[in-house]
């Protein structure tokens, strides 16, 4: 695959969303082919089955079956976006990939590694991001955050608690310690211009440098 592929992670309210958005545009100026997605969506089945995943009672689905839900929207995702962007050379910048589900199922909400490293083996294989960026930020600001952005009815998460927010932040952080050749921890509690002028240096240098 000749593209470059970019992830972007954190727990709720970190600005991820808003920096994906900035970071494709800009790059789009200079020319550049860019491809901006999410997850869970980025295809139509990806989205009808984020409709399932975000919305509803916390307790709708336990942790094993919302790893698997995830999988089957990122088969579809890799298979049908992501793969065919990065073999044409794009840049593809994803609001969330597969550290999402090791964060949210695995690290916050108890389901088996195991299971979590066979799915992600089967829907992601070797279509890996070159970067991650993981926007760090204290849970109880991020979910003061989420709460302003009018997300609707996509709140399930939010409504988890704080605990399982807590446990969120240190699996993210986890992760990064983990893979620090692929992740960058990005300090959330700035302004929106202070974290994307972190973000588009990190990108830049990983990029060019």
């Amino acid at each position: 695959m000749s593209g470059f592929f970019i992830s972007l992670e954190g727990g709720e309210g970190t600005g991820k969303s808003t920096q994906s958005a900035r970071l494709a545009a800009e790059f789009a100026k200079t020319g550049r082919e860019v491809l901006l997605t999410r997850e869970p969506g980025g295809t139509p089945a990806g989205e009808a089955l984020r409709n399932l995943l975000v919305t509803g009672d916390t307790n709708r689905w336990s942790a094993k079956a919302e790893a698997m839900l995830n999988a089957a929207a990122r088969d579809v995702h890799v298979r049908d976006v992501i793969a065919p962007a990065l073999t044409l050379g794009k840049l593809v910048i994803s609001d969330r990939f597969m550290d999402s589900t090791r964060a949210y199922q695995g690290f916050a909400g108890g389901c088996d590694f195991d299971l979590i490293d066979s799915l992600e083996r089967a829907a992601v294989g070797s279509c890996r991001p070159q970067l991650t960026l993981i926007f760090d930020l204290d849970p109880t600001l991020g979910l003061a955050r989420a709460k302003t952005r009018g997300g609707g009815l996509e709140d399930r998460y939010e409504r988890k608690g704080l605990a399982f927010h807590q446990k969120l932040r240190q699996g993210f952080l986890a992760i990064a310690d983990s893979q620090s050749e692929r992740c960058v921890v990005v300090n959330a509690n700035q302004g929106v211009e202070a974290v994307y002028e972190e973000v588009r240096k990190i990108v830049t240098a990983r990029l060019y440098g």
